[in-house]
Order: C-alpha cells, then sequence, then structure tokens
C-alpha cells in the first residue's frame, strides 16, 4: 500500500510540475512580449536585467498557474491509469477510491500550503521588484525612451510620434494631448525639436522648433464646425514637457492593494480600523471591505488546488481511454468558470453591502460540493 501511495504520489507530484512550468512559461511569454521586448529592441533593457526581469515575471506568474497545474497534473496521471486498466487492478484488490486518491489529497494539501506562500508573499515581492528595476532601468537611460516610427503611448495624456532621432536631435515630431476620453484636445507638430531629461522633475523635456499647433474644443474636440480654430504656426521655440512618472514611478503610497504581502495587508486593515479625522467612517468601511477582499481572493485561490484535486479525481478515474482527452476539456472549462467567478465577485467591491469579501469562497464551495458528489458516485461505481 505504501509502494502504491508513493507511486501516485510521484506521478502526480512530477506531472503537476510539467504542467506547472508549460502554464507559467505560457504566462510568463506574454508579458515578456507585451511589456519586455518592446523595451529591449527599443536599447531602455540590457541584456542582465531583461533576464533578471524575465525570471521575476516567472515567479509572479506562477500564482495563476499552479492551480491548474496541479488540477492537469492530476487529470493526466490518474487519466493514463484508467486507461491502462491500473485503476480497475488496484480496486480489484480491495482497495477503495478513497485509498487511491489518499496521496492525491496529501499532494494537494501540501500544494494548498504552497500557493497561500506564493500569493502572500512571494508573488507581491516579485512583482514590486519587477516594477522597481523596469522603472530604474529606464530612469537610468531615459533618453533612450523615445523610439523613432513608433506611437509611444506611455506619457500621461499625450501620444509622441518622432519621425527620426539621431543624437536626441528628433524632426518630424508630432504630439497629441489626450482629454480623460483619450480624444486629442490639441496636436503639436515640430520640424525638429532637441530632447533632454530634467532628473528633478523625472521629465523629458522637448524643445520644439518651428511648431504647428492645432487647438481644438476642449468640450467637443471632435467638432469641427464654425467654432474650429484650426492651425496656428509658432516659428519660435516650443517647450513640452513629457512626465515619465507612469513608466519609472511605482512610490510605495501608490502600490497595488494586490502587490501588498499578508503582513503589509493586515496592517493596512488595521489602519482603516482606526480613526481618521480625513476619512469617514464609511468611506473607511469601504475601504476597508476592499482590502478584506483582496485577503479573502488570495485564500480563496491558494485552496482552488484542494478544490480542483476534488474535481479532478472522479473525473480522471474513468475506464475508457478515448474518455481522457474529453475529461480534460471538461476540467479546464470547469478551472475557466472558477475563475470567471472569482473574477465576477471581485467586481462587487464597490458595492460592500454584498460582502464580496465572503462571497470569494463561494467558488470553492461549490466546486468542492460539486466534487464530493462525483467522488462519492465514483467510489459507489
Amino acid at each position: 500500500m505504501k509502494l502504491l501511495h508513493r507511486h501516485i504520489f510521484a506521478s502526480v507530484a512530477l506531472t503537476s510540475f510539467a504542467a506547472v512550468a508549460v502554464l507559467t512559461f505560457i504566462v510568463a511569454l506574454g508579458s515578456v512580449l507585451k511589456d519586455l521586448l518592446p523595451s529591449v529592441l527599443a536599447g531602455q533593457l540590457a541584456p542582465e536585467i531583461f533576464l533578471h526581469l524575465i525570471v521575476l515575471t516567472v515567479q509572479y506568474s506562477i500564482c495563476y498557474t499552479l492551480p491548474g497545474g496541479v488540477l492537469t497534473g492530476v487529470l493526466l496521471v490518474l487519466g493514463r491509469m484508467s486507461a491502462d486498466r491500473e485503476i480497475t487492478a488496484i480496486r480489484s484488490s480491495g482497495v477503495s477510491i478513497a485509498g487511491i486518491s489518499a496521496p492525491i489529497f496529501l499532494f494537494a494539501l501540501i500544494g494548498t500550503g504552497l500557493s497561500l506562500a506564493v500569493n502572500f508573499y512571494f508573488m507581491p515581492r516579485a512583482k514590486v521588484t519587477y516594477e522597481q528595476e523596469f522603472a530604474e532601468a529606464v530612469r537610468s537611460n531615459p533618453l533612450s525612451f523615445i523610439v523613432p516610427k513608433t506611437f509611444i503611448r506611455d506619457f500621461p495624456n499625450r501620444i509622441v510620434f518622432v519621425g527620426e532621432n539621431k543624437n536626441l536631435k528628433l524632426k518630424d515630431v508630432w504630439v497629441w494631448e489626450l482629454d480623460k476620453q483619450a480624444r486629442a484636445t490639441a496636436v503639436y507638430h515640430a520640424e525638429r525639436a532637441d530632447l533632454v531629461y530634467d532628473d528633478k522633475t523625472n521629465n523629458l523635456q522637448l524643445t520644439g522648433y518651428n511648431v504647428t499647433v492645432e487647438k481644438r474644443d476642449g468640450k467637443d474636440p471632435e467638432n469641427f464646425g464654425k467654432d474650429y480654430k484650426g492651425f496656428a504656426v509658432h516659428p519660435e521655440r516650443a517647450f513640452l514637457p513629457l512626465s515619465l512618472e507612469k513608466i519609472t514611478g511605482v512610490p510605495k503610497h501608490n502600490l497595488k492593494l494586490e502587490w501588498l504581502t499578508f503582513d503589509q495587508l493586515m496592517a493596512e486593515r488595521q489602519r482603516l480600523l482606526q480613526p481618521d479625522p480625513k476619512r469617514s467612517l464609511a468611506e473607511r468601511d469601504h475601504q476597508r471591505i476592499i482590502v478584506q477582499t483582496v485577503i479573502q481572493q488570495k485564500a480563496a485561490m491558494a485552496f482552488s488546488v484542494l478544490s480542483f484535486a476534488l474535481i479532478a479525481i472522479p473525473l480522471g478515474i474513468k475506464v475508457s481511454r478515448k474518455e481522457t482527452s474529453a475529461n480534460l476539456g471538461i476540467a479546464l472549462a470547469l478551472a475557466m468558470s472558477f475563475y470567471l467567478l472569482t473574477i465576477a465577485i471581485h467586481g462587487l467591491e464597490q458595492k460592500p453591502a454584498f460582502r464580496p469579501d465572503l462571497l470569494m469562497w463561494l467558488p470553492n464551495l461549490g466546486f468542492q460540493a460539486l466534487g464530493i458528489s462525483m467522488f462519492r458516485k465514483s467510489d459507489r461505481s
């Protein structure tokens, strides 16, 4: 019996590890292609910094892939054992489904503990370190941020396009000023411009020459009717600051709640319980519910490892070989529905009366109830 349990435990552990590795690679690859690769090609990131940021990306991606990896690992191992009639042979020797599942439940509990550590400590630290190092890399070489023939959308309320950049002497420079609805309220075009970095204000200072300015109605910038003023030419120099705060600034007071560790989240919750003359009781209660929702979401995501394992066991223990892929598809659909339910509940954080912090556990309870029901049916069959 011990030999059987060690065999199942080792098989599930190795397969789950491989599944987590593959899923993490897919998730991290998306972030690398979207966020890091353009900066590398633009010369903003050194190769060693790029590699370190990839490592950090992998670290914080695991919090999303660990539950799905365990689900996939359990399904693949039990599906193979069922297809090879190993489950039938084991049960014929008098071992129940519960006996077969014992090492899997042990592995799921270990995975839950690991997921708690990742969600509350490793992921937040990796994410904050990633943001800070990426910002510092850009801050150390801010002038390289202007890439020719590229629409640069990372400046607050501005889009910049540069036709040519030779030794910070720019040509054919376009700048669009945007309102809150991302509508252009002003358009600047300079035949040429100089670019310098002001470290005191953390701004790129753009000095344009032969500037043409198009001003639009601030209330209705898309209206080109009788009140449209059109273009005005400024042959003299025109100055335009481009703030890098959005790119290089991750101040401690502006960290997202998801990036805080468990200790920091509990400290923030405790702070909101204290009287504050600048905030009303209702505002503090609302913010406290948001903090509690983040805490419960991280915990519920960790315990989803156990919920997924509970569903994967009866789905994997099927006799027919052709059902293995179908079971995998069904389980992945269930996992996707779990994540969608979690996201939907998280959206209720602006309605504290619904107690989204407590509702975060509904997907887990529902999946565990479904898994127990399926488990009992499989054990009786």
